[in-house]
């Protein structure tokens, strides 16, 4: 069964793959200038740190020496790193040895930002100006609740429950690769990455999707690297305050009601003014994947009779609980099911994985159980693997069968040349019969014909 994976690059992923002109734009800014070094791994931030107020290049082998023996490896990935987002250079001298130097724009503001500080992108509205603003729970229950919507619209639109004021060109890019429609008169359906996607935990999605955001800029006619320098700005502002909407650009507001689609910011009017409230997703962006993967509280119970108890009020927990379990009902605060086979062989049908389920269940363990080795029971996560294992026992090949060769001579020049061209499946040298995979059928025809001259 073919495996399909998506992988969630963080922000600086995409920032390293900005054009060399677009990169050193990014760094006349100066937040953009902290906001990678805030990224960077810590070997690396030491030695943005010490080269910062060296303005010689620096010899490869002087760079070594700043760290022990053992931590090569890891000196190696954060030069690859620095030289990958460009905020460090490499010559080479007449010897041909390696010389390392800071980048003058981003060293400069740097030692600026760090000397005399840094003015804030935006100063958030006064407190008499805006009406009631949401409390941090508020915000962060807004958030989860935007967030879910967007992904039930994946799995179905009619599965929301409600109206959702998600445009359909945000939809479509988001969509890409996630769903697939013959034509216009039946719905969507989910894809092998669009089921694994919903296995994911949220971070991870999150930066899938704004990938996918940021990979569409230019179709939009949006340029990227304006793009992705409003975002980094974004992680500067403070959760719960709200910003003026007039502070910012036209393209800007536009990416501003973008994000509030899936709850990255809260839109608020007043009566003259209108402002945008960041939630904890937004502030997060230009944090590495692995820095903002926190423990979420889980909630699912599987017990060694396969039974499964999720105690959750989601309507989008229920439906991805779907995907690979039989769903018996539902209460207000507890869904209650089974995984059997034939729920499972539905989910490797549609490309899950038994590691992905297998994962999901570790991940959302209820508390109560979560602090267990294992958190989910053996014999259940052994059985989850030996029915795929099952599904994996035959695999087909699309073959052709020859027979009645004229000559011993022929039959061994044939299977020679569809051993050469790797088509070869199986021979019997005695009865001269012969079994050749079908991608090599229209050479194997042109040999034989020639043999029959």
């Amino acid at each position: 069964m073919p495996q399909v994976k998506i992988v969630a690059r963080n922000f600086m992923d995409m920032v390293a793959s900005l054009p060399v002109m677009k990169l050193d734009m990014l760094y006349d800014n100066s937040f953009i200038c902290e906001a990678i070094l805030r990224s960077l791994p810590p070997l690396a931030k030491k030695y943005v740190l010490q080269m910062l107020y060296i303005d010689i290049p620096i010899t490869a082998k002087s760079m070594e020496e700043w760290v022990l023996p053992d931590g090569f490896s890891k000196h190696k990935v954060a030069i690859d790193r620095l030289i990958q987002l460009r905020v460090m250079t490499e010559t080479f001298d007449r010897k041909k040895e390696a010389m390392y130097q800071l980048n003058p724009k981003f060293q400069f503001n740097l030692q600026k930002h760090i000397v005399y500080g840094g003015v804030l992108p935006r100063e958030p509205m006064p407190s008499n100006i805006t009406v009631r603003l949401p409390s941090l729970e508020e915000l962060e229950a807004y958030a989860v609740e935007q967030w879910e919507c967007f992904l039930l619209n994946l799995i179905s639109s009619s599965e929301a429950g409600k109206t959702t004021n998600i445009s359909s060109s945000m939809m479509k890019i988001f969509q890409r690769g996630l769903l697939s429609q013959r034509d216009d008169r039946e719905p969507p359906r989910l894809t092998e990455s669009g089921f694994q996607f919903l296995l994911m935990d949220t971070n991870a999605q999150l930066w899938y999707i704004i990938r996918e955001y940021i990979t569409n800029a230019e179709e939009r006619g949006v340029d990227s690297a304006d793009l992705i320098a409003f975002l980094l700005e974004l992680s500067f502002h403070v959760t719960g305050k709200a910003y003026n909407t007039n502070t910012i650009t036209d393209l800007q507001r536009s990416i501003i009601k973008d994000l509030s689609d899936l709850g990255l910011v809260k839109l608020q009017q007043g009566r003259k003014e209108s402002w945008f409230i960041p939630t904890k997703l937004a502030t997060n962006l230009s944090i590495s994947l692995a820095d903002t993967t926190t423990r979420k509280q889980g909630f699912i119970v599987i017990e060694t009779n396969f039974r499964l108890y999720a105690y959750s009020t989601s309507k989008l927990h229920c439906e991805i609980l779907r995907l690979f379990a039989r769903v018996e009902y539902q209460l207000p605060n507890l869904i209650v099911g089974a995984i059997n086979k034939e729920s499972l062989y539905k989910a490797f049908q549609n490309g899950i994985t038994s590691e992905q389920i297998v994962s999901f269940l570790q991940q959302n363990a209820h508390p109560r159980v979560a602090e267990r080795i294992p958190s989910v029971p053996e014999n259940v996560t052994d059985q989850i693997r030996l029915w795929e294992s099952d599904l994996n026992r035959v695999e087909m090949t699309p073959a052709h069968f020859y027979d009645e060769f004229p000559s011993k001579d022929v039959f061994e020049a044939a299977c020679d040349f569809a051993r050469e061209y790797g088509g070869l499946l199986w021979e019997d040298s005695k009865r001269m019969r012969l079994v050749v995979k079908a991608d090599i059928l229209a050479e194997m025809k042109e040999f034989l014909r020639r043999q029959k001259q």
